[in-house]
């Protein structure tokens, strides 16, 4: 099998770590080796759905960004990945990132001596590419390769506390998963099941793709394209599937989730006008979670949310604790980190602006948009 090493030099190992590192090289994904990757990430308790080759393809294909899945190997067997795409932006700047439009990712796997070895390969990488900065989105705390205490970030480290998570176990019977969730909240689910709210598995985006568009555009966010989901749909087959409510025969809300070992990720979801009014997004992420637990799965995660939005209380409120997420970031060409995400007083008025595109317009100009900000 055909092996590529990686276009540079990797620096010299670490004081102490020259015979373990005599047996180990770093590589470069090739097309030829997503499922080996795939199957050392399934049986890897750090990796995660954000860690599987096929992002590698959507980088590529759908948002044109030089990717750079980099793998340890150890006597012929993959022993840590780190999937890396290099975003350039006119607007904000070029980065390495692990993984950009992802909520998680970072280095999955491995001893200390194969963390290191994959970190050191990403500095180089950064530092040859000349990039702003290098960032690790790492879902929980870790020592980052180094000896650090875990609380902090370990030298040469930024931390940013932007993002929380919120991640909780389901109950094998589904009613117990609906009494978990908090009165008021529980309330309105049981009256939009009342109404006759009822959800169905969509197999194209036509209901999906304008009820999620419209939604971030009244955000005043700039939307995916539809060929984003076309893309994740055809490289994740089975495990990305679109959930729809219906209220009759008219669609209020849709969702598309990701399905990782025994976890469920409700990744892009959005509601219509009417959907607060009958309770269709609530409704939906219970439907979420019954097909769900139906299915086997053991853990629902309800995904990142940044603190201080509405987006953060709502999960909140269904009984989720946040989870702060430990993202790192190393300074290699920038000065200071960009602030690029809508909090920043800077894009209000960007944002107030976008709402009152017509919508055709914000479809047509968003997904030139959204590819830059990772």
């Amino acid at each position: 099998m055909h092996e590529a090493s990686l276009p540079f030099d990797l620096p010299a190992p670490a004081p102490g770590t020259m015979a373990r590192a005599s047996a180990m090289a770093v590589r470069s994904l090739q097309g030829h080796e997503h499922a080996r990757w795939d199957a050392f990430v399934d049986a890897c308790p750090e990796a995660t759905f954000f860690h599987r080759a096929g992002w590698q393809t959507i980088m590529e294909q759908g948002f044109r960004h030089d990717s750079h899945f980099l793998y340890a190997e150890r006597d012929g067997r993959i022993a840590g990945v780190l999937p890396l795409a290099h975003v350039r932006s006119r607007l904000f700047g070029s980065s390495l990132v692990s993984l950009p439009f992802c909520v998680y990712g970072g280095i999955a796997g491995g001893s200390t001596a194969v963390r290191l070895a994959l970190d050191e390969a990403a500095q180089a990488l950064a530092r040859r590419l000349g990039v702003g900065h290098l960032e690790y989105r790492w879902r929980e705390e870790t020592d980052n390769t180094h000896e650090d205490a875990p609380d902090k970030a370990p030298a040469g480290w930024l931390r940013k506390p932007l993002y929380a998570t919120f991640r909780r176990p389901l109950h094998p019977d589904a009613e117990q998963n609906l009494l978990a969730i908090p009165r008021k909240q529980r309330a309105v689910v049981r009256k939009a099941m009342a109404a006759g709210l009822h959800s169905a598995i969509d197999h194209d985006l036509e209901r999906f793709y304008p009820i999620y568009a419209a939604s971030v555009h009244r955000l005043g966010t700039p939307v995916f394209a539809h060929r984003h989901f076309a893309l994740l749909r055809a490289v994740f087959g089975a495990d990305c599937e679109i959930l729809t409510v219906y209220h009759g025969q008219q669609a209020q809300a849709s969702v598309l989730q990701f399905y990782f070992r025994d976890e469920i990720l409700p990744y892009y979801g959005g509601g219509s006008v009417l959907a607060r009014s009958t309770g269709a997004n609530d409704f939906m992420y219970w439907e979420s979670m019954r097909r769900a637990c139906a299915r086997g799965c053991r853990l629902f995660d309800f995904g990142r949310s940044k603190l201080g939005t509405g987006a953060y209380d709502f999960k909140k409120n269904w009984g989720f604790a946040p989870q702060p997420l430990p993202y790192a970031y190393r300074l290699v060409r920038a000065a200071a980190l960009p602030e690029v995400n809508p909090l920043n007083p800077r894009y209000a008025l960007f944002i107030r602006a976008w709402r009152r595109l017509p919508l055709p317009l914000a479809n047509l100009l968003g997904p030139h948009i959204v590819r830059q900000l990772g």
